[in-house]
């Protein structure tokens, strides 16, 4: 085994260990108020909870799987369950990249061209977002004068960015993207039959996120028939706000904040931020068991990282992220 693959097994174990850190330290700093909000809630919502969080992450990798087939790397669901389960721990390191950079790594193993995964990745980024704006535009307009009045904005680019999503503008703008990157172009584009396919993955994570939500404001004493739907609308939107704060990792903060300002008119006081701390821990243990299971229910392609010549393993134009990162081309190399 050659110095690059050790170093590249080391560097993918450190980060690992990394995100698990600042997954426990984002637990620890609250923790006191975590034990009180989960003490006030039955085992059976935080349970129902957990599992349609669980159900959400599940179907959003699907999600992200339709989109790097539609770019022509075709992945089983163990192997797309294997990279996406452990990669997105990288989320909770500060920067929103390092899922990003351990996710090429990862489907480099699978001989998948790293401009086939960087854009894979960045229109799952963009779908999530998009169909999480319209999830909130289309339910909290009614159901929360709090939203209406301070978030209107965001709902405005809900329609931008859906039609954004068109695969003559995706292709446009990856193609540029990778252009600016000086990496090769894209052999083929998101066709419209794949784009819905992921649309309709990703809505249906949205409305799972949405049950994961609505379970928490029931069981902490919410009530009335558009609860559901202000639920659903809330996380979504306070998704997206973490999303947006940079350097938040795993939208830490940002996420809880827009949660509790958009529940706690509907909610008894102070309910809302339980709920923001137990939906924060549920879905920070539903990644780290998902990650869990992905490590020990897969395993990586038989010579993965290796050719029959003990180098590093790369297919065509998968000359590392590093041409990503720096901007470098790469020498391609035949087939």
């Amino acid at each position: 085994m050659n110095k690059k693959v050790v170093a590249v097994r080391v560097l993918r174990v450190l980060l690992v260990l990394l995100a698990l850190a600042f997954c426990a330290y984002s637990v620890a700093s609250q923790w006191d108020a975590t034990v009180r909000a989960l003490r006030d809630m039955s085992w059976f919502a935080l349970a129902g909870s957990l599992a349609a969080g669980l159900a959400g992450l599940f179907v959003w990798m699907l999600g992200w799987r339709a989109l790097l087939g539609g770019l022509g790397s075709p992945l089983p669901v163990a192997a797309a369950f294997r990279i996406s389960g452990i990669s997105q721990l990288g989320k909770y390191v500060p920067g929103k990249v390092w899922a990003l950079v351990t996710q090429i790594e990862m489907t480099r193993e699978h001989k998948v061209p790293a401009e086939r995964s960087f854009g894979s990745t960045l229109l799952a980024v963009a779908t999530s977002t998009a169909c999480g704006l319209a999830v909130a535009a289309v339910t909290l307009p009614l159901t929360s004068a709090t939203a209406r009045d301070r978030f209107w904005w965001l709902f405005l680019l809900a329609p931008v960015l859906l039609a954004a999503l068109h695969p003559k503008v995706v292709t446009w703008a990856l193609g540029l993207m990778l252009k600016v990157l000086r990496r090769p172009p894209l052999e083929r584009p998101v066709s419209l039959a794949v784009t819905l396919r992921a649309i309709g993955w990703t809505v249906l994570g949205w409305l799972l996120f949405g049950v994961h939500t609505w379970l928490l404001c029931d069981a902490v004493g919410g009530d009335g028939a558009g609860l559901p739907f202000l639920a659903a609308g809330a996380y979504a939107l306070a998704f997206v706000v973490g999303f947006l704060v940079f350097i938040a990792p795993g939208g830490i903060g940002a996420r809880e904040a827009a949660l509790t300002v958009v529940l706690t008119p509907a909610l008894p006081a102070g309910a809302a931020v339980v709920v923001a701390i137990a939906s924060r821990v549920l879905l920070t243990a539903a990644d780290l068991i998902i990650a869990g299971a992905a490590f020990v229910a897969t395993k990586p392609p038989r010579g993965a990282l290796q050719d029959g010549n003990g180098e590093a393993g790369e297919s065509g134009n998968d000359r590392p992220t590093a041409g990503l990162v720096n901007g470098t081309h790469p020498t391609k190399e035949a087939p």
